[in-house]
């Protein structure tokens, strides 16, 4: 049996103009063997459901580093809900306070990731994600 290459679309949210961690993560998840669509700068949360949609991803990583998680993770879940999208796991990296995390994992993001995660946890816990929904769908 052939595995299927996961697609994964990697957005920034917001109007955050740092993109090396994104494209960091982008690049160790190419590396193992994912396809990766990188919607570039300053997507607002409308444009990533959509590319979501039309790119029939496996999941979808956040990367927000301007303090605005907590009203742009919502919106995007609200979203992918909306349109058949919400068995999608949403992942988010970036500089997200301790106190905003189990918030957040209530809303349904399966991963937090803080600066210097290591990738191959990053790697790991995208497969692991799409895995569990996959299941779950099942």
């Amino acid at each position: 049996m052939t595995e299927k290459r996961l697609r994964i679309l990697i957005a920034k949210p917001g109007l955050d103009g740092h993109d090396r961690g994104a494209k960091v993560i982008a690049r160790a998840l190419r590396d193992a063997g994912m396809e990766v669509i990188y919607t570039g700068l300053r997507q607002t949360p409308e444009m990533i459901a959509e590319a979501a949609l039309q790119e029939d991803v496996n999941a979808v990583g956040l990367s927000i580093l301007s303090g605005a998680h907590m009203a742009l993770v919502p919106r995007v879940l609200e979203l992918l809900s909306k349109q058949g999208q919400g068995n999608v796991p949403v992942l988010i990296g970036g500089i997200i306070p301790d106190e905003d995390i189990s918030q957040l994992e209530k809303l349904g993001v399966k991963g937090i990731f803080g600066p210097g995660t290591n990738t191959h946890h990053v790697v790991e816990s995208v497969r692991q994600a799409v895995e569990a929904a996959d299941v779950a769908q099942d």
